[in-house]
């Protein structure tokens, strides 16, 4: 453990290169990409600053730089974040990636980066088996805190981050769980209609996360395919989301889940260098470096029950042929359905069960309008936002919750609940399917 894992590199990841849409940012009037140092500045200028630490430097460090660089120039804040240091253990890596994505200074111990005083926040964008060290020492340092998903390998680990951060926060301290398909517009405006009871009693939940990029045989064992770093495979990489997103959409908890899992390539040609975890290179000959055994799951498919008797059904695949990144939810209630589909992460499908059946039936609602969540900060009516935009709105969201004094959400509670349905889920797929109740 101790320092962060060089296993994911720096790379140029789709949507998330500085200057990538400078012509709309320009036409805005929303400053160019800042370098190294710069300060978000848009209608932040003179408030206090909040120094940004993160840990993690390949695609969610890349992600979560974007978010922060943009959040200030878009976004009326409490207080301006300013990208003070990233950290890694390859130091010309991270170098690089500093100079890319604007931070100030670049580390290679993230010790060093907690002890930092120009760092409020520290921003954990580790493989899961270091996020309990790094988010501890962060809480015990003083520092606020933001940790990717899932928040931790074990329910253990997740256990001790939430009383740690239960602890900070009545210090004034705040911590928040990486969860970014809940800040997507449409996903925010579903839970908003959920609440305000438009599909009345919820009676079916089904969500599947599905990917491709693990069908190819000879792709080689990156750290997300090692249990001892990622904790799980498909289940806490795509499974921890479809489970957030669920209890977020309802506003309730599984209470219970029957499972299968498999591993369906069980032996991977080691890596012939780094990689980012969804892309690598093995060797030029196949298997010519050796292998090594594949220790978590492929896929895993479960039922359950949410604590108001609602059904639920969940998948999660990285052996979907043809699915890049297809995550799709649907609530069936007693007045009405939802649907969402991240393809089209600009829309809701929606049917009013109350209306005749004359001329029921599922409506397109484009969520672009300035009333819509988060989207008075943006574009026209009809200009759609992607995926790079949902960690604009998680650092907006967390560093209002800072000024606010206020708890933020998801916090490390949500993500402990999260963390007890990826075990029960194990559990169950341990012993052939069983029912397995999960702790309320």
């Amino acid at each position: 453990m101790g320092q962060p894992h060089q296993g994911e590199a720096a790379g140029v990841e789709a949507g998330l290169v500085p200057g990538a849409g400078a012509g709309a940012e320009a036409e805005a009037g929303l400053a160019s990409t800042p370098g190294p140092g710069a300060e978000a500045a848009g209608t932040n200028a003179g408030k206090p600053t909040l120094g940004v630490g993160m840990v993690g430097y390949a695609f969610m460090g890349a992600a979560h730089s974007q978010g922060w660089r943009t959040v200030g120039r878009v976004f009326d804040l409490p207080r301006r974040p300013v990208l003070a240091a990233v950290c890694g253990r390859d130091a010309s890596a991270v170098r690089a990636m500093a100079d890319r994505h604007g931070w100030a200074a670049a580390e290679t111990d993230w010790r060093a980066l907690i002890a930092r005083d120009d760092v409020d926040l520290v921003d954990i964008c580790t493989p899961g088996d270091s996020h309990a060290e790094i988010a501890l020492a962060a809480l015990a340092a003083g520092k606020h805190v933001l940790c990717e998903k899932p928040l931790a390998n074990t329910v253990e680990e997740a256990q001790a981050m939430t009383e740690a951060a239960e602890a900070a926060f009545a210090r004034g301290q705040m911590s928040m769980v990486g969860f970014n398909y809940r800040r997507l517009p449409a996903t925010s405006l579903a839970r908003r209609m959920v609440a305000e009871g438009r599909l009345g009693a919820l009676r079916h939940v089904r969500v599947t996360y599905l990917q491709d990029w693990l069908v190819d045989r000879e792709f080689p064992l990156t750290w997300r395919l090692r249990r001892e770093l990622a904790g799980s495979g498909a289940l806490g990489d795509l499974g921890a989301h479809i489970v957030d997103l669920a209890q977020y959409l309802t506003g309730e908890p599984v209470v219970g889940v029957s499972a299968l899992t498999e591993t369906f390539v069980r032996e991977r040609p080691l890596p012939a260098g780094a990689s980012s975890g969804l892309s690598a290179a093995s060797e030029t000959s196949p298997r010519a470096g050796g292998v090594g055994t594949v220790t978590v799951d492929d896929a895993a498919l479960f039922t359950g029950r949410f604590a108001s008797g609602a059904l639920a059904s969940f998948e999660a695949s990285r052996f979907a042929t043809g699915r890049k990144n297809a995550l799709r939810i649907e609530l069936n209630g007693e007045r009405g359905s939802l649907a969402f589909d991240l393809e089209r992460l600009n829309e809701l499908s929606y049917h009013d069960h109350t209306e005749p059946g004359t001329h029921a039936g599922f409506r397109r609602i484009l969520v672009t309008e300035p009333d819509h969540p988060y989207l008075d900060a943006w574009w026209p009516p009809g200009h759609g936002l992607g995926y790079e935009h949902t960690f604009t709105h998680q650092a907006r969201d967390l560093v209002r919750a800072i000024g606010a004094g206020r708890r933020p959400e998801p916090s490390f509670a949500d993500g402990l609940r999260v963390q007890r349905v990826l075990a029960a889920v194990e559990e169950s797929a341990e012993k052939n399917s069983v029912y397995t109740p999960i702790a309320v």
